[in-house]
Parts: C-alpha cells; structure tokens; sequence
C-alpha cells in the first residue's frame, strides 16, 4: 500500500508540471478546433487585442515568428492580446467580417477578396529586398520536360487556396481569358493551403507543377536550397503589390494610428528581424491602397464569371 501512495504522489507531481508547462504559445487560439480565449499576457482589463494570421509557408513554420511580432505589439500597445490563426484565406475573411479580430496579416488575394460589412483599413505594406511588390509563378520539377503553362495541360497541378493570387487567381483568370476552366484544363488540381507545401509537391513529383509567390520561393532558394533546386519557374506573371496588414476601423482612431506607428518601427527592433526576415520582411511601409484596386475589381470580374 505504501508502494502504491508513492506512486500516486509522483503521480500527481508530473500532472502538475506539465499543467503548469502549458502550451508553446500561450494566447493562440486554433478556432478550427474550437479553443477558448487564451489569458492575456499584460497584466490589465482592458478587453484583448485580437490579431489574426493564416500561412504563406505552412503553420508549424510561422506561428512562432507571427507570435514574435504578436508580442512586440502587445508591448508597445501595452494591452493584453490573443494570436488567433485560421488555415483559409476566406475563414480569414469571415472572422474579419463578423467582427471578430481587430487586426490581420492579410494576403493581396484576401485583401482584393474581402467585401465584408465590417469596414477595415489598410494599415501598412511589407517591403521585402527593396520592394513592395512580387510575381505570381508557375514552376515545374527541374528534370521535367514543360516549359510553358501551355504545356501543363492534361497535367497534375496544385494551387494554394482558393482566394490566394499567387496561388490561385492569376493563372485561373489567365485560364479564363482564353476561354478555359482549371477543371478541364488540368487533369486534375489539389489546394496545398501554403506555399511551401506547393513546392514540396513540385520538387517530389506529387505534382506536375504549382503557382506560388515569388518572395517565397526566393526565401525557400536561400532556407532550403536542396529542395528548391529541384524546381525550376517556367512562367511569370506581372508584379503584385505585397500582402498588407489591416485593422478593424471599429477600433478608436488613436489606436489605429499608434498601431501603425508600432508596425513603421518594428524593423529598429535587432530582436525581431530574424523573425520578420522569416516572414519575408524587411520592413513595414505606409499603405499604398491605390495599387490594390485593379486586383478588387479582378476579383469581381471573377466572382461574375464564376
């Protein structure tokens, strides 16, 4: 009996240190599996700022960075915060809609997309290697024969989601402006959900070919280069400007612009440049919502063609 109260106590220890671990990331919320609120991490009661993400690369790979971030924010806004993390564009969008977060690292293609009643405003652009803009490309596996997207037809292709533009729009409009459908086109497609699944895909002949971001597969040359030389770009689209970040514009004015105060800075910050170059970020620059239009009124020609 003594042999087995002892057990019972180390029992109960190790219950009590994995509780007291808690999860990696305290204050993320995966709402696809139904997980409540997280504490706040700043120690006060004003209501929790909410900051939504969804994966260009895929999740493992950049929740840690976007909580980097996440932290710095909450820091300088001094206010408590919950990192809320979605695997579509259009469940981005709705969370965004219904007025549930109150600001979101967008994509161009979400951004183009979204046509919620909740008005949003654009809070600042990312710049990467100089520049503000990228291009939607179609790649193929290095030692394959196709040189064109012409040649792809009859093919396996992978896109990424759904609303995404590089990974999505582009090629199904180029599809659609000569009088083709991706259903017919392709033999068959599949949706990786991130960019770097797509070139995983490529590069391991899951695929015959995929369209991405260029920033990424610039970032994945210099991350993972054994993968990304088994690839090779066989086409590209005109350049995009990049994925912005936006606030709920039910926020109070103040806030919103010391929201984007924080984020003009945040390159000042040594600690968080590796986690922002991981991001495919240099810096954060002043929105330029002109540049989106075209993009908006694209995605509602598609949406009429649809």
């Amino acid at each position: 009996m003594r042999k087995i109260g002892l057990l019972c106590c180390w029992l109960l220890v190790i219950c009590g240190v994995l509780t007291g671990c808690g999860p990696q990331y305290a204050g993320y919320i995966d709402f696809s599996k139904g997980a409540r609120v997280a504490a706040p991490a700043v120690a006060t009661e004003e209501k929790p700022l909410r900051i939504a993400i969804t994966s260009v690369l895929s999740p493992q790979e950049t929740i840690g960075y976007y909580r980097q971030l996440a932290d710095h924010v909450t820091r300088e806004m001094g206010r408590p915060m919950v990192l809320v993390q979605r695997k579509t564009y259009e469940e981005l969008n709705s969370l965004l809609a219904n007025d549930q977060v109150d600001l979101v690292f967008l994509s161009t293609g979400a951004y183009a997309a979204y046509r919620g009643i909740t008005p949003i405003e654009m809070l600042v652009m990312v710049e990467w290697q100089g520049h503000s803009r990228y291009r939607t490309e179609v790649i193929v596996h290095k030692d394959s024969p196709y040189q064109s997207l012409e040649d792809l037809r009859d093919k396996v292709f992978a896109f990424t989601d759904p609303l995404s533009l590089s990974g999505h729009v582009m090629v199904t409009n180029y599809l659609w402006e000569r009088q083709e459908r991706p259903e017919k086109y392709f033999r068959r497609y599949i949706y990786t959900s991130s960019h770097d699944k797509s070139i995983w895909a490529v590069a391991n002949r899951v695929v015959d070919g995929a369209c991405m971001d260029s920033m990424v597969y610039e970032y994945a040359q210099e991350k993972n280069p054994d993968l990304a030389a088994q690839i090779k770009v066989i086409a590209q689209f005109p350049p995009t400007p990049t994925g912005p970040v936006v606030v709920n514009r039910h926020l109070p004015l103040e806030q919103r612009q010391r929201l984007r105060q924080v984020f003009l800075q945040m390159h000042e910050h040594p600690e968080l440049h590796e986690a922002m170059r991981s991001l495919q970020t240099d810096r954060y620059v002043p929105p330029r919502p002109e540049e989106y239009e075209p993009l908006r009124e694209l995605y509602d020609h598609m949406r009429g063609l649809s």
